[in-house]
């Protein structure tokens, strides 16, 4: 068995698991990728165990905390390890690499597992991913799908990622779809902090001599900001404007949005957000539409009166070479139209360089 020595970041891959030692909710909030949650105190007695140590010392906590850790670690030797060989390497971590994480290592160490701590902790691992992003964002070979509401934009990327394309799907890392009624049903956005590791994780991935294509955004996809190097990339990178009618863009959102029809109140309570953009009566027409189940006429409003005059002044204000961008036009917005598209983009920008 090697010496017990803290592990660096860059050489987390060299392990068999990677252990997160913190309390669950730590850990849905972020951590690192493919690690398995194994508290040494669940967020109850992480509560008890701050409170201990505010009110009676820092020896009574540790006194109380090391009977509840000895009985996690038990249950994890139990449950979570007992399959694990003789030759089982784990990395083990905790937020800055302290006591938690350190008091794993030495309990598996003691088995005789070669177990070994992340110098740092997550903290050093999120300083990781901060720095790749800010990086490796100056460097993405962008070209930037730009076109209004309904142009279909994600569904491209997805025919171009389905050809062998590199695409940057960052409405599916923050799980929203941008906009006002973007919302995914029944899946909740990641936090900030877990999208960025996401992030950090896929640029790592793309080789930066082959075009990465990826879909206009506004700084925020719902709740989620995109960090600001990357902003900057995406707003000064080519574009290329889909250019489609409003009858196939129409035809379009009715297919990818067709699930609002399921929930006319709540689709109304949404269309409440847009008050004090739109006149008070557009609104409520609106609404009425939303709980009628009549999204035809309200997309088709929807798109004149709101995300078209709104995609004008954002890209125009954002998008530096917009004006410049390659057009591609879309007769239609079908699966069979998309692949034809997509086919057609990846040939005219194979060869054309990014950004110096």
């Amino acid at each position: 068995m090697s010496h017990n020595r803290p592990v660096g970041v860059d050489q987390i891959a060299a392990f068999d698991t990677v252990i997160d030692a913190r309390s669950p909710s730590e850990y849905a909030l972020d951590h690192l990728p493919g690690a398995i949650n194994c508290p040494v105190l669940d967020d109850e007695e992480r509560r008890i165990v701050g409170t201990l140590y505010k009110q009676q010392g820092a020896f009574e906590a540790r006194r109380v905390g090391g009977a509840m850790v000895a009985a996690n670690l038990a249950r994890h030797l139990r449950e979570c390890f007992h399959d694990r060989p003789a030759s089982w390497r784990p990395l083990v971590y905790c937020w800055r690499g302290g006591m938690r994480s350190g008091s794993m290592v030495q309990w598996l160490r003691l088995v005789g597992w070669d177990a070994q701590q992340l110098a740092g902790g997550y903290k050093r691992f999120r300083g990781h991913v901060i720095a790749q992003i800010e990086a490796i964002s100056p460097q993405l070979p962008l070209q930037v799908l730009c076109g209004p509401t309904g142009s279909a934009k994600t569904a491209l990327l997805q025919a171009l990622a389905a050809q062998g394309a590199q695409v940057l799907d960052l409405e599916g890392l923050a799980v929203h779809k941008g906009s006002v009624l973007g919302k995914v049903p029944g899946a909740a956005q990641p936090s900030q902090k877990r999208f960025e590791t996401q992030l950090a994780l896929q640029l790592e991935a793309f080789d930066l001599t082959r075009p990465v294509f990826v879909e206009a955004e506004s700084r925020k996809i719902g709740q989620i900001s995109l960090p600001t190097p990357l902003l900057e990339r995406l707003r000064a990178s080519p574009c290329i404007e889909i250019v489609a009618s409003p009858e196939a863009r129409l035809d379009y959102l009715l297919r990818d949005y067709a699930y609002l029809g399921d929930d006319g109140p709540r689709l109304a309570q949404t269309l409440g957000q847009l008050h004090g953009l739109q006149a008070n009566e557009t609104i409520t027409r609106w609404q009425a539409w939303a709980v009628a189940g009549a999204l035809r006429p309200l997309f088709a409003e929807l798109m004149a009166l709101h995300y078209d005059p709104l995609y004008l002044r954002s890209q125009n204000g954002h998008y530096q070479r917009l004006r410049s961008a390659v057009q591609v036009e879309a007769a239609a917005l079908d699966e069979a139209a998309l692949q034809a598209l997509a086919t057609e983009i990846a040939e005219r920008t194979r060869g054309v360089s990014s950004i110096p």
